[in-house]
């Protein structure tokens, strides 16, 4: 099983530290790739891969061209997170332990993303962050999951601590 999350139509100069943000929390609520289709950006996809490297796992990143082609044949269930889907919780078992490509988009998702994908998902409906969207239907995907056990091969790893800061370097 392996889980992916497609961004379309990044914009360097616009969306990098948002789409920054949703690589970070699709990598650590265990997704296992981030794709993403609009402006290519090296400089996006170095910072994401050091944090791979850095931090664990085995995530990765990869600019899509055609996000069309690609949703249609991916192998698995598609799903669209947007404000106007229906309750993601009422679907959340159907999706389970199955491939999935969840797609998100910026302001303006083209309409015919919405029947390109199995199942359009909302975690609620008003205005929020995909990044938020996203963080909640991985952390009830997985929920049954350890999230520590997937970032084994790290370089450092942060300790929980109640006051100031404990950074382990894994020899």
């Amino acid at each position: 099983m392996e889980v992916s999350v497609l961004k379309i139509g990044h914009r360097i100069h616009r969306d990098y530290r948002l789409d920054t943000h949703l690589a970070l929390a699709a990598r650590a609520f265990l997704a296992d790739n981030l794709y993403y289709s609009g402006q290519k950006d090296s400089k996006f996809e170095e910072s994401i891969k050091k944090v791979v490297k850095k931090f664990g796992g085995n995530f990765s990143i990869k600019y899509i061209e055609n996000y069309r082609s690609f949703i249609k044949s991916f192998n698995g269930i598609k799903v669209h997170l947007t404000v106007y889907g229906e309750n993601f919780e009422d679907l959340i078992d159907k999706i389970k332990d199955k491939n999935l490509l969840i797609i998100v988009g910026g302001e303006k998702v083209p309409g015919e993303v919405y029947s390109l994908v199995d199942y359009n998902l909302s975690v609620i409906n008003q205005p929020h962050s995909e990044v938020s969207a996203l963080a909640l239907v991985l952390d009830r995907y997985f929920k049954d999951k350890n999230i520590k056990d997937k970032f084994k091969d790290y370089e450092v790893i942060i300790m929980p601590n109640k006051k100031g800061k404990t950074i382990i370097k894994n020899k």
